[in-house]
């Protein structure tokens, strides 16, 4: 996938993520303008990129589960929403705008989330012709990323790691959870959806959990040396916020040689896809330089 399709396929999203969310996907229209607001923020999509790119990496159409894709950017919303609130990372700004409880206030803010992720369901549920045992599949595995076992409770992890210098195993299993497992779910899915055999779907989850690693390496990386108008919100957060990160526990030459690290083992378990595979490795190197 060239630089052209990326963005073409960004634009499809950004236009099926307004037609699912709905005009009037609330009783509440104060409510409905807080899920559109930080949904329609922008972003990189890399989530709903991420799936349907393993759906063509085992020989499938990604653009054919753009339902599914989209579920999984509402998901990450919410879970940027909730992230942003002051009882969590008490955030003011996200991709340059004012974080959602900024505008509409803490309690809106929680339910916007809420709402996203269960409205994020049921847009699943409209994908088409697809098996209805693939789909139970798929919303199983993206129930788990989401969850206690996921998302969540990497997040539950993170505050109680607040103030603390953890491990790194433990660094790794709060990740693990709160960064890596929604980049989990949307390779799996992609590959479920299209098709894939027990060993495409062992080989892509490898190059998840690579991903996911990488990403949050660099993530570490940007908040100590990135360009705060590139990112989108301040530098410095998890200094300030006394966090623990693969930075702070080891050293900032010895985060990006895990990064390198992370990068090479998610390129080689692609070794044996086809060309249609090139644009997830192409990624996944590029991760070595981003801005943001």
């Amino acid at each position: 996938m060239k630089k052209q399709e990326w963005n073409e396929r960004v634009e499809l999203i950004e236009k099926a993520l307004v037609e699912h969310l709905g005009e009037k996907t609330a009783l509440s229209s104060t409510l409905c303008d807080s899920m559109k607001y930080s949904l329609t923020a922008g972003g990189k999509r890399l989530r709903p990129i991420l799936l349907m790119a393993a759906a063509d990496a085992v020989g499938a159409r990604g653009l054919d589960f753009m339902p599914v894709a989209c579920a999984m950017e509402m998901i990450h919303t919410y879970s940027l929403i909730h992230d942003d609130l002051p009882a969590m990372d008490n955030d003011d700004y996200r991709r340059g705008k004012l974080t959602n409880h900024k505008l509409y206030g803490d309690g809106m803010a929680v339910l916007a989330g809420d709402a996203l992720l269960t409205q994020a369901f049921e847009v699943i549920l409209r994908q088409e012709n697809v098996a209805p045992e693939v789909l139970v599949q798929v919303v199983r595995e993206i129930s788990i990323a989401a969850g206690p076992n996921g998302m969540v409770g990497g997040q539950a992890i993170d505050l109680e790691s607040e103030n603390k210098r953890i491990p790194m195993e433990e660094l790794k299993k709060l990740h693990m959870g709160k960064t890596g497992a929604l980049f989990r779910a949307s390779l799996r899915c992609g590959a479920i959806l299209g098709g894939a055999d027990s060993e495409q779907l062992e080989k892509l989850t490898t190059y998840a959990e690579s991903f996911g690693l990488a990403f949050q390496i660099t993530d570490d990386i940007l908040d100590v040396i990135g360009d705060e108008a590139e990112i989108g919100k301040p530098v410095g957060s998890d200094e300030r916020n006394n966090k623990s990160t693969y930075v702070t526990l080891t050293s900032l030459e010895t985060a990006q040689k895990l990064a390198q690290e992370a990068v090479d083992e998610g390129v080689a378990a692609l070794d044996g896809f086809g060309e249609e595979a090139v644009f997830l490795q192409d990624l996944l190197k590029s991760m070595l330089n981003r801005k943001k």
